[in-house]
Order: structure tokens, then C-alpha cells, then sequence
């Protein structure tokens, strides 16, 4: 196991589309492994999908507080509620924003087993998991968000300083 070097805002990756996992693997589980060595590696709880480890694969790690959970293939079947809550993101440090989620969603994915389970959250597990899946689909949370503000002070990000980072909202082609 290995901890890996976390992609950034203005890698091109980020914004592709991830590849669905034909079969778990060796190489697969070894993926899963060094994603989980990652996140802890950063001293916080956090989630991370395989795209930001610069590997196009429909694989997520999180870990909100619960303890580890691994996502193969994941997609949202049911969202309920709404709330909006504050985000950060790995490959975005020192900003945070406002997002608007689903309080509550249904999850089909499989484990490394290759079975498909069905995993329902709500509250900030909830938040993770969407936050994630996004990631699968090249979305990032700042796609979402007009204000963003520094992760240490709280203080409201000034345009000029905001620009480089809201620059990045969907500035691609799919």
C-alpha cells in the first residue's frame, strides 16, 4: 500500500468522465488500498475518487466518520431532502463553498467482492457520497458554488482572487 499524490485545479483529468471497473482485480483492490492510505495520510476524514489519484476508474474511498467505505461503480437510485452544507475538496486546497445536496441518497454499487450492495446515507455521509460520485463524473463542487471562501480564515474569497479558481467552473468541452 501506498499513499499517492493527489491531483489539482487545472489538471485536465478532473473534468474526464470515469470508466466503470469490469472486474475487481488485484490492481483494482491495490487501487482501492493506496486511495484509503491516501485520505488517511492527510490526518482528516475525507473522501477521494480515483480520478483524483489521475486514474479514470469509478472508485471512491471516504471515510465521514463512520469508519472506511469503498465505492465500486456507484450511482445514485434515490435522493430525498435537501440541505446545503460546506465543501472542500482535496484537489482544491485552501477554498471551501457553499453546496445545495440531497439530505439523503440511495446508492447501488459493489464491493470488492463484485457484488452490488445497496448503501443509504443521509446527513454528511450523504454530502460525501455526492460529492464523490461527482468527481466520477467530472464534476466538481465549485461548479456549484459563486462565492467561495478561504478553508482557514472562513473569509469570503475577493473576485480577483476568486477568479482563477471559478475559471475553472465547466471550462471544458465534453
Amino acid at each position: 500500500m501506498a499513499e499517492r499524490l493527489i491531483v489539482k485545479l487545472g489538471d485536465p483529468v478532473l473534468r474526464e468522465i470515469s470508466k466503470p471497473v469490469t472486474a475487481v482485480t488485484k490492481n483494482v483492490e491495490k487501487i482501492l488500498n493506496d486511495m484509503a492510505d491516501t485520505i488517511y495520510a492527510d490526518e482528516g476524514r475525507a473522501g477521494l475518487s480515483a480520478i483524483q489519484i489521475g486514474i479514470p476508474k469509478r472508485l471512491v474511498v471516504m471515510d465521514c466518520g463512520t469508519g472506511l467505505v469503498e465505492l465500486i461503480n456507484p450511482y445514485i437510485v434515490e435522493r430525498k431532502g435537501e440541505e446545503t452544507g460546506t465543501e472542500g475538496c482535496l484537489s482544491i486546497p485552501g477554498v471551501v463553498g457553499r453546496v445545495k445536496r440531497a439530505s439523503y441518497v440511495k446508492v447501488k454499487t459493489l464491493n470488492r467482492a463484485g457484488e452490488e450492495v445497496v448503501l443509504e446515507a443521509d446527513g454528511y455521509l450523504a454530502r460525501c457520497i455526492q460529492h464523490e460520485i461527482d468527481h466520477l463524473n467530472g464534476i466538481l463542487y465549485i461548479d456549484y458554488v459563486n462565492v467561495l471562501y478561504d478553508a482557514n480564515t472562513g473569509k469570503r474569497l475577493k473576485p480577483e482572487a476568486a477568479n482563477p479558481i471559478l475559471a475553472h467552473k465547466r471550462a471544458w468541452v465534453r
